[in-house]
Formats: structure tokens, C-alpha cells, sequence
């Protein structure tokens, strides 16, 4: 039989979890920042741009679809607190057994949830763009550049975002050079953060005769994609436009015209490529939307480099170290060197299965900070 004044007690306790990370998750803004999307959508000339369009209702999905547990978190609780309140009056247990049930559900619903309180920096709930390089060695390294792209582009198909190539160099045989990868949702930059630096493959390499032991590299940038919201002006006379006739998938029409844009923003030289539209003026407004996100992780990361020389913390500049290791012979195992997780399933880490490498990252980040603040 069920005690149904510890009924009560956990009820009402539980409902308290509930709504204090609701509060702290900030989730009433969050319910705004969707109205204002969902306004967007109703505007008559929202499909004149049907890439944008696209782009906006992927992330309207994407929060309704994270906003919709919260909302059925915070309702269960409620549920469960009232039934309790029932079968204590009524001194029913059947009741009091279905809200120990949703006691429970509420429960295992919270620990998922509270994945977001990882989430620390504001930025963490902006879209991403990844941009992936590959490293010397060749073929070789051209060749993991493009794998980890498929395991980006997977990651994001498994998790029910929008994911677009807007930029990519092929290799000479195989592979790519580089790939830039533009993915739309809620957190997006939040989980990706954890896969910037440098990833090492060690394999029996597909392109050497003698099929020997082959170690290739390929780096990883990820900077939030923040779209318009972004506080960055960009003067004319400080970009520097060439366009030039694109290169690789998209027909004979990328040879006849010159489609593609480069933008170099001159004070702080940074380049970006945009080639994967037919129209020009698309590749433009990506070119400038991922120049616009580079300068503004730029800010943030020489803000970030200052305050910490001003508090004596030792920061971490190592931006090319490798941050991860994927064995595929003669053993099967992939590692992270920061948080030393690890698993022998690589195909799955290939194929998109990254969510325990990046909570393990974010838990350690998370850590990190208790330990300064303490």
C-alpha cells in the first residue's frame, strides 16, 4: 500500500524541479522567440525565397518540437500533483498508483531534459556553421575531410534538423579539401561547439598500394549561425567581391557562369567561399551571413582570450591540437582526448551517433565552471 503523505511529498517535489529549470531555461522567451518565427511564416512573401523559407520552417519545427516536452513536462507535473491531492482525499490507491506513474515519467522526462542546462553560453541555442578543412597528407586527408562531413550531415539527419552544403572544394582525386556545412535548429551550436579542433584518423589506407597504416587529419571550426540577430557592420569599402565560376557538383551550368563568390573582409582578412547555389545573389547572402558569424566569433574569442589574461587563467590555444582519434585497424575505437570517452562502435560515430561524445564535453565544461566559481 502505498504511503500516499510521501505520495504527496514527492509529487509536490518533483513539480518544484519542474518548474524551477523551466524558470532557469529561460522557456517563457523561448515560447516568444517561436511566436515571432511563427509570424514570419504568415507573411505573404515568405515563399518568394523558397531556400530561406525552407531554412525558417525547419527551425520553427525544431523549437515547437523542444518546446512541446516542456510544455508536457510542466503538464504531467501538474497532473501528477493534483491526483495526489485525489487519492489522499479520497484515500484511493488506484489514483495514488497513477500518480506515482507520472511521478516517474516526470522524472525520466527531466533527466533528458536537463541536457539543457549544459547550455550556458547564450549562443549555444543559435544554428551552426561547421567548416571543415583536411589536413596535409592527400587523398588521404581529403578523403576524412569528406567522411567527417558525412558524419555531420548524418548527425543532423538523425536528430531531425535542416542541413545544407553551401561550400565545397573537392579533392584532386577523391574527398574534399574543405566543406562548409550550414545546420538549422534549436542548440545546434550548443552540441556542435564540442567537435572543434583537429580529428585524427588512423586506418589502413584505401589509396596506398601496399595498403599500409595511414594517419590523416582534418579540422573542424564551428561558429553560431545567428542570422540576422547578428550586431556586426560591415562596411563596402571593407569587403573585397570576387565571383568566379564554381567548381564541382551542379552540372554544366556551374562552368558557364560565374556564380560563385568569395568576399574577403580586408581589416581582419578573412576570406569566405560560397559556391553551391546557381544564382549569385544566393551565394552572396551565405557568403555574407558566414562572414558575419567568423567576425563575431572572432569578437567573442578575443573578449574571451582578454578576460582571461585579466583573471591569470591559463586558456586553451591549442586550436589545432587533436581533440579526438578515430581507430579503424586493426582495432575499432574512437577517443576524445579532452574528456577521454570512448567506444568501440566507430561505424555508429561515422554514420552520426555523437550525442554522448558532446554531453560528455558539455558535462566537463559544465564542471569547469563550478570549479572556477568556487
Amino acid at each position: 500500500m502505498l504511503d500516499l503523505n510521501e505520495l504527496k511529498r514527492q509529487t509536490a517535489e518533483v513539480s518544484g524541479e519542474a518548474k524551477a529549470l523551466y524558470a532557469q531555461l529561460r522557456i517563457d522567451s523561448r515560447e516568444e522567440k517561436l511566436a515571432e518565427l511563427v509570424a514570419r511564416t504568415e507573411e505573404a512573401d515568405l515563399w518568394d525565397d523558397p531556400e530561406s523559407a525552407q531554412k525558417l520552417m525547419a527551425d520553427v519545427g525544431s523549437r515547437r518540437n523542444s518546446l512541446a516536452s516542456w510544455r508536457k513536462l510542466i503538464s504531467m507535473a501538474d497532473d501528477a500533483v493534483l491526483m495526489a491531492e485525489m487519492a489522499e482525499e479520497a484515500d484511493d490507491q488506484e489514483t495514488a498508483r497513477e500518480a506515482e506513474q507520472l511521478v516517474n515519467d516526470v522524472r525520466a522526462l527531466l533527466e533528458r531534459l536537463n541536457t539543457e542546462v549544459l547550455f550556458a553560453d547564450p549562443l549555444d541555442t543559435s544554428s551552426a556553421i561547421i567548416e571543415i578543412n583536411a589536413g596535409a597528407g592527400g587523398t588521404e586527408a581529403c578523403d576524412w575531410a569528406a567522411m567527417l562531413g558525412r558524419m555531420y550531415l548524418r548527425w543532423a539527419e538523425r536528430k531531425g534538423f535542416q542541413a545544407d552544403i553551401i561550400d565545397q572544394l573537392d579533392g584532386d582525386q577523391a574527398g574534399v579539401k574543405s566543406m562548409t556545412i550550414e545546420i538549422t535548429g534549436e542548440f545546434i551550436y550548443g552540441y556542435l561547439k564540442s567537435e572543434r579542433g583537429a580529428h585524427r584518423l588512423i586506418r589502413f589506407s584505401p589509396f596506398n598500394s601496399k595498403g599500409s597504416r595511414e594517419t590523416s587529419f582534418a579540422s573542424v571550426s564551428v561558429i553560431p549561425d545567428v542570422g540576422d540577430d547578428v550586431d556586426i557592420d560591415l562596411k563596402e569599402e571593407d569587403l573585397k567581391i570576387d565571383t568566379y565560376r564554381a567548381s564541382g557538383a551542379g552540372g554544366q551550368h556551374v562552368n558557364k557562369t560565374e556564380s560563385a563568390i568569395r568576399i574577403t573582409h580586408l581589416p581582419t582578412n578573412t576570406v569566405v567561399t560560397c559556391q553551391n547555389e546557381r544564382s549569385q545573389q544566393k551565394n552572396r547572402v551565405s557568403a555574407l551571413r558566414v562572414l558575419k558569424a567568423r567576425l563575431l566569433q572572432r569578437q567573442r574569442e578575443e573578449q574571451e582570450a582578454a578576460m582571461a589574461k585579466l583573471q591569470g587563467v591559463k586558456t586553451d590555444i591549442a586550436f589545432g591540437n587533436q581533440i579526438r582519434t578515430y581507430f579503424l585497424q586493426p582495432y575499432t575505437l574512437v577517443k576524445d582526448h579532452r574528456t577521454d570517452y570512448e567506444t568501440g562502435n566507430a561505424n555508429a560515430v561515422l554514420d552520426g551517433d555523437l550525442d554522448s561524445f558532446m554531453i560528455a564535453y558539455l558535462r566537463q565544461l559544465a564542471d569547469a565552471r563550478v570549479a572556477v566559481a568556487e
